[in-house]
């Protein structure tokens, strides 16, 4: 399938009603849970997310447009969500997200993008040329992994409640790879 912006667009449009109504105002049983050892809780994947809309995608959007393949990604701090959640409530870091995705959607239509710009390329540091359609799917993709992530984490929490039912349940059944952000 080929990548379409608007397509991409509404997806990410969407994200942060999906996460309010999945997260907001339950108990910390559900958001400070995680999946053992050094994983992810939904909270620290909110702050994930609140760190990637200020650092990860509009930035490298605008480099792209701006200087090509002249100029390489900084490098993704996976870690910056713990400066993003430090002292702050869930409830918080969802109207920021949602607040930040709002603006960044905004700056994205603002570009004015047309199908020749989606082909042009910059330089990731690890990867090396990237189209900037790659980015932008990357973008929607990225949201849609969290969201699976968090439905693994919260099933998670019910892995010993649900019984042998848990054979039938997919989702107690992947890997889990929330300690890979």
């Amino acid at each position: 399938m080929d990548h379409n912006l608007d397509h991409t667009m509404a997806l990410l449009a969407r994200t942060p009603a999906a996460l309010d109504a999945l997260l907001r105002d339950l108990p910390e049983f559900w958001t400070r849970g995680n999946e053992g050892g050094k994983t992810w809780s939904p909270f620290d994947v909110v702050a994930h997310l609140v760190h990637a809309e200020r650092s990860d995608w509009i930035p490298r959007t605008k480099m792209v447009v701006e200087f090509g393949e002249s100029k390489t990604f900084e490098p993704f701090d996976r870690e910056g969500n713990q400066r993003e959640s430090h002292g702050r409530t869930l409830a918080e870091l969802l109207d920021e997200f949602s607040r930040l995705r709002s603006d960044n959607l905004a700056e994205l239509r603002s570009l004015n993008l047309a199908p020749q710009d989606l082909a042009r390329q910059g330089r990731h540091p690890m990867f090396g040329s990237v189209t900037l359609s790659a980015l932008l799917a990357t973008w929607a993709a990225h949201d849609l992994t969290h969201l699976h992530q968090l439905s693994r984490i919260l099933a998670y929490q019910y892995r010993e409640a649900v019984g042998p039912w848990g054979v039938y349940l997919g989702v107690m059944n992947c890997d889990a790879h929330s300690s890979a952000g």
